[in-house]
């Protein structure tokens, strides 16, 4: 039977691409489980278990297991394996500080060039977040304050920037969902949310690049005397 070439074509990239969407599937539900904390720092997290757990093979586990080292979430040590990443105080603070100052300027760059859909995206993402706080939902407060976060800045068509920007929030989700949650600041993490959304939409790029700032920078100190202030117990 003759195939045509456009047949042929579909043959042989069918499985490459089925191929790609597993290990693209167990990458996302590894990275929700660390970032939830089901999996604590430092556990190991070993390729035949998690292979029989999501029944695939060893292959896309280990495809998924080198994408989530490159975002920081895990270590693959020798003669350990895979190990989830434990972040020093110092370590987080840094990250933050990183964090304020690619922000800010992201935000700067972006906001000129914001229409109503953007402002739009992140009102409803806020909503949703704020839903999250008052039921306690803390599985899903990191992920959707990253997601207002990057729906601000995605107008400034910094493609690179905003990817590198998104690994400094999945490294930092576990200890933002940590801040909110022992620091009380549920209340003042909305109102600060809200804040910098009206500042888009009024167009103030140089106060809402500082508030910003401002935001991140806050806590990061928050969470540090937290963590001071646990350790003197």
């Amino acid at each position: 039977m003759h195939v045509s070439d456009s047949q042929s074509v579909t043959m042989t990239t069918l499985q490459p691409i089925k191929r790609q969407t597993l290990t693209s599937a167990v990458t996302e539900s590894l990275r929700q489980r660390i970032l939830s904390g089901e999996f604590a720092d430092g556990q190991q997290l070993r390729q035949e278990a998690l292979s029989n757990e999501y029944g695939v093979s060893r292959v896309p586990v280990r495809e998924a297991l080198r994408q989530l080292e490159a975002e920081g979430l895990i270590q693959i040590i020798d003669h350990k394996g895979a190990l989830v990443s434990k972040l020093s105080l110092d370590d987080v603070l840094e990250l933050l500080d990183i964090r304020a100052t690619l922000e800010s300027e992201l935000l700067r760059a972006a906001i000129p060039c914001q229409n109503e859909a953007d402002h739009a995206a992140a009102e409803a993402t806020l909503k949703e977040f704020e839903q999250a706080l008052v039921s306690n939902d803390i599985r899903h407060w990191g992920e959707l304050n990253a997601r207002f976060h990057l729906a601000l800045y995605r107008a400034a068509k910094r493609p690179n920037t905003l990817a590198l920007i998104e690994q400094l929030h999945n490294k930092t989700d576990r200890y933002t969902r940590m801040q909110i949650l022992f620091t009380r600041t549920m209340e003042l993490a909305h109102q600060e949310h809200s804040k910098l959304l009206q500042l888009c939409r009024e167009g103030k790029a140089d106060e809402a690049a500082e508030f910003i700032r401002f935001h991140i920078q806050s806590a990061g100190h928050a969470l540090e005397s937290y963590m001071n202030s646990a350790e003197r117990r």
